[in-house]
This record gives structure tokens, C-alpha cells and sequence, in this order.
């Protein structure tokens, strides 16, 4: 039963301050989903966190995490401009997993490397690309259960259809049968030759993996925007059409970002809540949606901790919990 797992032992202050307060927040959060659910419903609650550093480990990152009230996160598997990444410490993956489960740390998602690129018309960084990814995907067997999402890469002048078949087949090439993590194609601005501008690329590369069960999407709501979906003002209509092109099956987790540039700008550029042109109502909305509301939310605005802590309480004060499914 769930109820065993709960960290009654840590309500004393000897485990410090920040462990108090955040099993507070989580026994309160459960406590109030056991006690509003109607029979036969579940209450749905935000599951939002935000991009933190990796340096320190897994366990580091769990417990920032709980001091910004967050319940989820992202994180690079390594330098974000590519490399070797660090060994794991197989004692500190067990703490951040005992620990998670404690404070109700939801679904993490890793981030590959913006340097990657599966669809370069250079062999060799195709090359670099395919082995990054696959070794990311072996240590990522440490945590199971989690996401990996990547940039699926610029074609530079080779063409969509060129790019696509580059990305579909690097994925045929790591992907296995065994695997617990999911892979996300994430949506892109349209910068330059990106693919992953619009749905249908993305659909055209998802068609053409044979273990398509092991896939999924992240949608960005900064890169949505740059590239010319008005999640602003047709929310409903750009998620209608995600559903017709790829599915909101597939759909897998969200980049909750605002933007400095106009609907279509095609530049990607993230703003901090609020302070760019989707704007904060709109953005309330993304998380409030019926068709996305149960899943989760990471911010990659341009913050520091504290920052990140505003934007989490904002989100929370305004989600409606008592929605049911």
C-alpha cells in the first residue's frame, strides 16, 4: 500500500529544515487527493520542475529539487556542449531513488546535449551523435522508468527528407527492445534547417522507428510558438492539430518557456514566465488544459533557483486541482 512508503520518521527537526518542509508539502498533497477524490475519479495534481545542474549528482539535484516545491526535473546527462560524462556513483543513484520516492519526485527528464546533431551531412558527427546517445541511454538504465529528450538535428542544406531519414535511422540503430526509457523528439523553432519545425516532420520520423513504443514528443511551448503554432490565442486548435498529425499519445512531457520573439519569429529565444510574448494567462492555460494537465511540466526559462521557485509557486497557485479525469 501506498501509505507505507510515506516518510513519517522524517518529521523531526534532527533531518534538518528543508527535509521537514518538503515531506510537509508532500504528505499535504497526498492528504488532499485521498481526501477530495470521488470514487471512481483521481485528482489530478501538477507535476512541474525545472532545468538543474547535474554536477553534483542525482541526490543533489532530488533535494534542490524539494526546496523550490518542485516534484520533477530535468537535467543534461553531460556538458551540454558535448563530451564525456561523468561516471555515475552507484550510491548516490540509490539515495536519489529512495529519496524520491519519499517526496514524491515524479518522472525526471534527461536532456542530450545541444551539440548533437543525427542528421549532419558530416558522417563523423552523425557518428559522435549515435554513440552519445546510446551510451546516455545505457547509464540511463541506473534510473528506470524516466525520459531522454534530444534536438532531432539540422539536415545544413541536405533537405527535410535527407535529415528525417539520417534521425530515423539513428534511432533504429540505439534503440532496444529492453530499454525502459522513453525517447522524446523534442519540437523545434525552425532556426535555420532544424528539423522538427512542424508536426508532420516530426510524424514522418516517429513512422519510420520500428520500436515506436519507445518514442514520444516533448512539445516546447517557446519553439511551438517561434514557429508559428498560436498557443496564445488558438490553444485549442494547435493541440487539436497535434492530435491529428502525431497524437497526444505520443505526447510525453512539456517545456513550459515563454518567448522574446513574435508568433513565427523561428529564433528561439526563452523568456521567464510571464515576460515575453505568450505571456502568463496564456501559459496558466498550457498547464490547465484537459489534454495536458496530467503531464509534466519542466521550465527552461532564464533563471536562478529562486527564480525557478517563483515561477513553481505561480503555476501552482493557479492549476485546478480539482479538475477530475
Amino acid at each position: 500500500m501506498f501509505y507505507k512508503s510515506l516518510p513519517i520518521k522524517t518529521f523531526t527537526f534532527s533531518f534538518g529544515y528543508d527535509i521537514f518542509i518538503g515531506n510537509a508539502r508532500f504528505i499535504c498533497r497526498f492528504l488532499i487527493k485521498l481526501f477530495r477524490a470521488d470514487k471512481g475519479k483521481e485528482i489530478i495534481m501538477l507535476t512541474i520542475g525545472c532545468h538543474l545542474s547535474s554536477s553534483k549528482g542525482y541526490l543533489a539535484m532530488g533535494k534542490e529539487a524539494v526546496k523550490i516545491d518542485a516534484n520533477t526535473f530535468q537535467f543534461f546527462t553531460r556538458n551540454p556542449r558535448g563530451g564525456n560524462a561523468k561516471e555515475l556513483n552507484p550510491s548516490d543513484v540509490e539515495a536519489f531513488l529512495a529519496y524520491a520516492r519519499e517526496h514524491g519526485i515524479q518522472r525526471i527528464l534527461a536532456h542530450a546535449p545541444y551539440t548533437l546533431n543525427a542528421c549532419s551531412a558530416d558522417e563523423h558527427l552523425r557518428d559522435f551523435a549515435r554513440r552519445t546517445m546510446e551510451d546516455d541511454l545505457n547509464r540511463l538504465e541506473y534510473t528506470p522508468g524516466n525520459c531522454y529528450n534530444f534536438h532531432p538535428g539540422s539536415h545544413v542544406k541536405q533537405g527535410v527528407e535527407a535529415g528525417i531519414t539520417y534521425i530515423a535511422d539513428m534511432l533504429n540503430q540505439i534503440l532496444k527492445p529492453e530499454q525502459s526509457t522513453t525517447v522524446l523528439l523534442e519540437t523545434m523553432a525552425g532556426k535555420g534547417s532544424e528539423v522538427g519545425r512542424c508536426f508532420e516532420e516530426l510524424r514522418e520520423i516517429l513512422d519510420r522507428v520500428t520500436l515506436s513504443s519507445h518514442m514520444g514528443v516533448c512539445l516546447d511551448t517557446c519553439h511551438v510558438w517561434d514557429g508559428g503554432y498560436d498557443i496564445a490565442n488558438h490553444l485549442d486548435e494547435v493541440i487539436h492539430e497535434f492530435d491529428q498529425v502525431i497524437g497526444l499519445k505520443h505526447l510525453k512531457a512539456i517545456h513550459l518557456n515563454d518567448s522574446l520573439n513574435p508568433l513565427g519569429a523561428h529564433k528561439d529565444r526563452h523568456a521567464r514566465i510571464g515576460e515575453g510574448c505568450i505571456g502568463k494567462e496564456a501559459l496558466i492555460r498550457v498547464v490547465n488544459h484537459p489534454a495536458l494537465r496530467h503531464l509534466p511540466f519542466y521550465l527552461e526559462t532564464p533563471n536562478e533557483l529562486d527564480g525557478y521557485a517563483a515561477e513553481i509557486a505561480l503555476m501552482r497557485e493557479h492549476f485546478l486541482e480539482s479538475n477530475t479525469i
